[in-house]
């Protein structure tokens, strides 16, 4: 299954992402058996410059895994969320990704 994780910084925590920036796209990296991230990038305020958050798509056997994945996010064990939703995706979006982005080994 894929999913779709945003999550919205709570205010003043530009400097802690900054600090934990290099942590989280490391385990983004990380291949994992309960999730694989696929694509993401930070959300903006209309600036385009400042930071207030995170989107990204993933693959996870199911919803728990993908709220584990989630929840081990550095930015989300560093407090820098304020609140963190998990969407799943339709069945047809899952095929098309499926057609694009091939399977780790």
């Amino acid at each position: 299954m894929h999913f779709v994780v945003i999550s919205r910084d709570k205010p003043g925590m530009a400097e802690r992402r900054a600090k934990t920036r290099p942590a989280h796209l490391e385990y983004m990296k990380r291949p994992r058996a309960g999730g694989r991230h696929i694509i993401g990038m930070p959300l903006a305020d209309d600036d385009g410059k400042s930071m207030t958050g995170s989107l990204y798509i993933m693959e996870a056997p199911d919803r728990p895994s993908a709220e584990l994945f989630a929840r081990h996010d550095p930015y989300a064990e560093a407090g820098i969320f304020e609140t963190t939703e998990v969407i799943a995706v339709h069945p047809a979006f899952n095929a098309e990704v499926g057609r694009i982005l091939p399977k780790p080994d």
